[in-house]
């Protein structure tokens, strides 16, 4: 946001603050205690990245309310109606403007249902055969935003089994694969391209490495990787490696020049091979592989041997 404007986030927290747990506590005064109330899910909002850009659809005054089953059952559609009263417009900001596509982001949820949205469970997952089935990007959404209110604890201690991270057999199974890809698009297959003057095939590939190069440092840092419009905004943050590869996958995908030639693909292949470089050493650091170079096709194998699980270590390295 600008200088003295205010986020999603913090409009929607003073908005539930203000209006939507006077209303709780009021109506529904034998369940204030088990109702849990937030901000999570889609929208870049729920991030912490919306911006002017973001005002004009799906952003303004709102919040979730989440109930277990029984509660559901019990007092769901009377608690709709009643948030379907509140005032749209807080703060001089003007009611949200629902898309097509932004339809259930706030409102009334059965906790194990709103789960399901985005990890097709309605319980966290409990075998790595599970874990392997659900995308980075709908475990970020499923674990972002803010938890406004909840004394039941019910709907925290989900989000608080998805946020200590995958199991560590499928974290280095990922990051063998990261190797893999970065190693394969951008330290093989980018100088095969740019040689042949294939540049709709270079520019597919660049793509394809800095999203592998952004979700493996995600991974080093035990974090889920946003979805694409946001990735690189929110590597910048983490720890580990955080800042080099927001700077280096910056310059690497802004180094243009009129035409697609030799130069160009010189200094894009340097940037990639400093990116490499980078992971190549914490993967050292962190004795997650003993290869002595910067190939990332010689630390895939090693990351994968780690896996404890049979059924996971034996799979082919390139499979997700």
């Amino acid at each position: 946001m600008t200088t003295g404007a205010i986020t999603g986030l913090d409009l929607c927290a003073r908005y539930y603050a203000a209006v939507g747990a006077p209303l709780l506590a009021d109506c529904f005064p034998d369940h204030f205690d088990r109702i849990a109330a937030g901000l999570v899910g889609d929208g870049s909002d729920c991030f912490g990245f919306d911006d002017e850009i973001s005002r004009d659809h799906d952003w303004g005054p709102g919040f979730c309310v989440w109930l277990t089953a029984a509660d559901y059952a019990a007092i769901g559609e009377p608690l709709s109606r009643k948030l379907a009263d509140l005032p749209g417009e807080f703060e001089g900001v003007a009611a949200r403007q629902i898309s097509v596509w932004g339809q259930g982001r706030t409102g009334v949820f059965e906790i194990g249902r709103f789960y399901k949205r985005f990890i097709g469970r309605e319980r966290p997952p409990e075998t790595l055969a599970q874990w392997r089935l659900i995308p980075e990007t709908h475990l970020a959404a499923a674990t972002n935003g803010r938890i406004f209110h909840d004394p039941l604890g019910a709907f925290t201690a989900f989000r608080d089994a998805l946020l200590a991270f995958y199991p560590e057999d499928i974290r280095l199974k990922m990051m063998a694969l990261r190797c893999m890809t970065m190693a394969q698009a951008g330290q093989y297959n980018y100088a095969r391209c740019t040689a042949r003057g294939e540049a709709v095939a270079a520019q597919r590939v660049e793509a394809q490495f800095v999203d592998a190069a952004i979700s493996m440092v995600f991974l080093l840092n035990r974090r889920y990787k946003p979805y694409f419009k946001w990735m690189h905004r929110a590597v910048r943050n983490l720890p580990i490696l955080g800042p080099t590869m927001f700077r280096l996958t910056r310059e690497l995908v802004t180094c243009h020049e009129r035409h697609f030639g030799a130069a160009l693909a010189r200094q894009k292949q340097a940037l990639m091979d400093r990116i490499c470089a980078a992971v190549a050493r914490v993967l050292r650091d962190q004795s997650l592989s003993q290869a002595a170079g910067d190939l990332l096709l010689e630390h895939g194998p090693q990351l994968q041997a780690r896996i404890a699980d049979p059924q996971i270590r034996d799979l082919d390295i390139w499979a997700p």
